[in-house]
């Protein structure tokens, strides 16, 4: 495998050295992500990734089910499970679309604000924790730096995801 087909084909060789740590600080806070998440405390008996649906709908609005996998770059069927789950504890409610009676939409009811709100709190407070001796011109650029990270990688989402996964060399 030749460094070009690593590095990405056209990349300039500046860029490299940073896109290969920046690649490393990414595996290394999903890791810490993840690990986080499988050991916390779940809030309201609920999967911490059907709150990601529920945080979804309450800043898009109601949707179909297919719509909100679609923004939620899943498949149906995860998004389903984490559905039901919201609906059991009534923190969704299926609807009728109002575009097609006979398709259902997905609505945050009140407790389902309620909720958002208390994770919310709980995420800011520990963020805050965490933050709290950075200046705030640090943070506003951190903020802003981090925005147009997010854009440009949903941007170019569908290239990464068609491109083909490297091969391990032989």
């Amino acid at each position: 495998m030749s460094d070009a087909s690593i590095g990405g084909a056209g990349m300039r060789d500046e860029i490299e050295p940073y896109a290969d740590e920046i690649g490393n600080y990414l595996v290394r806070l999903q890791r810490v992500r993840d690990r986080t998440i499988a050991h916390a405390k779940s809030t309201d008996g609920i999967d911490p990734a059907a709150y990601a649906c529920l945080f979804r709908l309450l800043k898009d609005g109601p949707m179909r089910s297919g719509a909100l996998a679609e923004s939620m770059y899943t498949d149906p069927s995860t998004v389903s499970r984490q559905v039901a789950q919201l609906v059991e504890r009534g923190h969704v409610q299926r609807q009728a679309d109002p575009t097609d009676g006979r398709a259902s939409v997905l609505a945050v009811t009140e407790s389902g604000r309620a909720a958002a709100g208390r994770i919310r709190a709980l995420r800011n407070e520990r963020l805050g924790t965490m933050l709290a001796d950075w200046p705030v011109e640090d943070l506003k650029a951190f903020a802003g730096l981090m925005d147009r990270f997010v854009t440009d990688y949903e941007r170019m989402r569908p290239t990464f995801s068609s491109e083909a996964t490297p091969r391990s060399p032989r």
